[in-house]
């Protein structure tokens, strides 16, 4: 299990404008989290699956004597379910008041991305749902799209959130990443 740093401990980085991300992978696409927001970082194990829960709900974790709902990003971004594997983490994340969990291929790092690097999603990124797209980065060479958890993984939005992410067009491939 991997404990994260203090996010919320003030440093010379905030104070410039410059915020901590935890970067992971779905698909090829790379996306990022706000640090602040993240508890922990675990390997999967355990989960007990639940009927009637929405097809992006794994199941239910006990970490640390706390039930936790795990949520399949893979499978809320409307993606082919994968098998775990070695590089497969999941995401211990604050929603509110909620505790959940997301699983992810994998977490590739913590970065430091300032506040003039991110571009908002523009209205056209942003219709049928996608309000849980807060922008994008580009750090190094890479692009990452940067989520907002809380519109994200909302319960009351889950469905929303899989409907946007199905109706994208077949046609088009999702994005690799390198641009």
């Amino acid at each position: 299990m991997n404990a994260l740093p203090d996010a919320a401990a003030p440093t010379p980085a905030r104070a410039a404008g410059t915020s901590q991300f935890v970067g992971f992978r779905l698909a090829n696409q790379n996306y990022v989290f706000r640090i602040e927001r993240i508890r922990e970082i675990v390997i999967p194990t355990g989960i007990a699956s639940l009927p009637e829960v929405p097809a992006c709900i794994d199941g239910v974790s006990n970490l640390r004597g706390t039930i936790i709902p795990i949520v399949n990003l893979r499978v809320l971004f409307g993606l082919e379910r994968r098998p775990i594997d070695a590089e497969t983490r999941t995401i211990v994340v604050n929603v509110g008041q909620r505790v959940m969990g997301c699983i992810v291929d994998s977490v590739s790092r913590v970065m430091r991305i300032a506040a003039d690097q991110i571009q908002p999603a523009n209205d056209a990124v942003l219709v049928s749902g996608r309000g849980f797209i807060e922008g994008f980065a580009r750090a190094a060479d890479d692009l990452f799209i940067v989520l907002d958890i809380d519109q994200l993984l909302d319960p009351t939005r889950l469905d929303e959130v899989q409907r946007a992410a199905l109706a994208r067009p077949t046609d088009v491939p999702p994005a690799s990443g390198a641009t």
